[in-house]
């Protein structure tokens, strides 16, 4: 059932170009009409995701997921395709008729109520457990940790009783379902013991999105017991790789970066010392996902990572992912204390925030914690670290981002320019980690080859529509494959003849299930590699319309009767024409 006209459709999607889009969510990077970046849907260290304006589409090599402006925010925020119209629209400054939500999008909009309104109403259980005689330990834990009635009170920290079916007993008094409380993450439902509440004996930690709402929790543990700190399990309503805990309250800085931590304690201290834009991720090594959100508030982070190893190791794997966000990146030096918090109750703030004004950046961080493993004054272990050194700048594709750095280094270490200079240009001939600036599109293992010449040609078509005269000639919608194929080639040979443009974005809207939007995408991005010359496609494309005509003429005679005279016709025909086809491609 169609919500919205297929016009207003296209003009929400004209007006919201796919590269303006997805550029704040992923950091991307142009290789000739096409830009790459880190795919946010699955882990890979070498960019595969793409994205092609001329197409208005995004495709990744590595995982197969694609799709259109709509299938991304679809994917990414885990909306229904009408909750990306609408939020598109709202982008655009386009107004939206009213309509009346789907059955299914009403129970989904239903479920997603409920989820945040259990959760407020556990904050606020938790909230007033904190204040009774129960909840006495945890209070005294907090001012343990000089936090102030008002930052409690700002937080909303909490505590869950010691009986581990309190909040269960509390919520079925208000009627709650089992199987609803189970999916809220907020208890679990045992046939032999019945409901246990997920946090029972804890300091309790809500964690809200970024429009306030509260949609999970961390629990830090009241005496012995593990683990011992404890977030909710992910939800409808709660994504642990995209959430920040605080970053409600960060957002609203008028501070220029935002302070990245490790914990919550960590945040919650900063912004009592008036650092309010501190937020952390949540027990969680810092994600594609958590990058994207934060480049919506800023182009700049200070890394606040715990001093000992782990935090350092941290810091390391945040810095590239930040990077690859656009984000730049300085770290501040909290030795010798631990975390921010216990740097604040030591030295204060104004300690602190000259620690801010000498940041380190993030670039040199990681030269520097190179230099660390290596004796410098070894001629071999000096070399390692040279070639590190160089593998690093190889990362920067602009040559005058990377001079800039060769120029930070040779001040720091005397290595010389143009040795510097030498050797990275030895490194990138090597290979080096110039293979990501390269972006190899790795190949798909299953069906790599169903169907190329059939996938060639379409992608083709939409990347070169002066061929569609002499593929037409050739080749039409009823020599694809049955189904999806001929379906695409059909909207795609309509959208030529009517306007000689394609668009390969709005055929997509013809297909409403998430599996055909990534078909559809893999389709309009089948390459074969790099053509040495136009002459070379051109065989190429030669070779592939043949392969188009002889693949249809074998369908049809394999799902032919033996019997069938007219069949058997039409077969020798077709082996005629294509012979003829051959001769006129070739010498033509």
């Amino acid at each position: 059932m169609a919500f919205y006209s297929d016009e207003l459709i296209d003009e929400i999607r004209d007006k919201n170009d796919i590269y303006d889009v997805i550029s704040q969510y992923v950091g991307l990077k142009k290789k000739g009409g096409t830009y790459f970046g880190l795919c946010p849907f699955h882990n890979e260290k070498t960019p595969s995701f793409s994205v092609t304006p001329s197409k208005q589409m995004f495709y990744c090599f590595g995982c197969g997921e694609g799709g259109n402006v709509f299938s991304f925010l679809q994917k990414y925020d885990n909306i229904s395709f009408p909750e990306a119209v609408e939020q598109l629209a709202n982008r655009a400054g386009i107004e939206l008729p009213k309509r009346e939500m789907t059955a299914e999008e009403k129970r989904r909009a239903d479920k997603r109520t409920k989820l945040f309104e259990i959760n407020k109403e556990a904050a606020t259980y938790f909230y007033k457990m904190l204040r009774s005689d129960h909840g006495k330990r945890a209070y005294e834990y907090f001012k343990g940790r000089q936090l102030s009635d008002e930052t409690i009170k700002n937080f909303g920290l909490g505590y869950s009783d010691h009986y581990s079916d309190d909040l269960y007993k509390y919520f079925k008094g208000k009627g709650y379902s089992d199987e609803f409380l189970s999916e809220s993450g907020l208890c679990t439902i045992d046939e032999k013991n019945g409901g246990r509440d997920k946090f029972w004996n804890r300091a309790m930690f809500p964690i809200m999105d970024q429009n306030g709402k509260v949609i999970a929790f961390g629990g830090r543990v009241m005496g012995e017991g593990e683990p011992k700190y404890l977030n909710s399990p992910e939800t409808m309503i709660f994504n642990k790789s995209r959430t920040l805990f605080g970053l409600y309250l960060a957002k609203k800085t008028k501070r220029e970066e935002l302070i990245l931590c490790e914990g919550y304690m960590d945040v919650i201290s900063l912004h009592q010392a008036g650092f309010d834009n501190a937020c952390a991720s949540l027990g969680t090594a810092l994600t594609e996902g958590h990058a994207g959100i934060i480049k919506r508030y800023t182009k700049k982070v200070l890394l606040c990572y715990d001093s000992d190893g782990a935090g350092r190791k941290a810091a390391l794997r945040a810095i590239p992912i930040l990077k690859n966000a656009g984000i730049s990146c300085k770290v501040i030096n909290m030795q010798p204390h631990k975390d921010p918090d216990e740097f604040i109750k030591a030295l204060g703030a104004e300690a602190f925030e000259e620690r801010i004004k000498n940041a380190e950046n993030g670039f040199m961080f990681r030269v520097r914690s190179a230099e660390e493993k290596h004796d410098l004054k070894d001629p071999d272990e000096r070399k390692q670290f040279q070639d590190e050194i160089a593998d690093m700048l190889l990362e920067f594709s602009e040559e005058i981002e990377r001079d800039n750095y060769i120029n930070a280094v040779e001040e720091r270490y005397h290595f010389g320019i143009e040795p510097l200079k030498k050797l990275v240009a030895r490194r990138a001939q090597k290979g080096g980690i110039i293979k990501e600036e390269r972006t190899e599109i790795p190949k798909r293992k299953a069906n790599v080859n169903e169907n190329i010449s059939e996938r060639l040609l379409i992608t083709w078509l939409s990347e070169r529509p002066e061929l569609y005269p002499m593929i037409k000639k050739y080749v039409l919608p009823e020599h694809y494959p049955e189904g999806i194929w001929a379906e695409i080639a059909t909207l795609l040979y309509a959208q030529l003849d009517e306007t000689g443009k394609p668009e390969p974005a709005k055929i997509m809207q013809s297909f409403t299930e998430e599996e055909e939007h990534r078909e559809v995408a893999r389709i309009f991005n089948t390459t074969v590699g790099e053509f040495p010359d136009e002459e070379a496609f051109q065989r190429a494309l030669k070779e592939s319309i043949i392969r188009v005509r002889q693949n249809a003429m074998e369908r049809e005679r394999k799902n032919m009767d033996p019997r069938d005279m007219e069949g058997l016709k039409r077969i020798v025909e077709e082996k005629k024409f294509i012979d003829e086809m051959k001769r006129g491609l070739y010498n033509g």
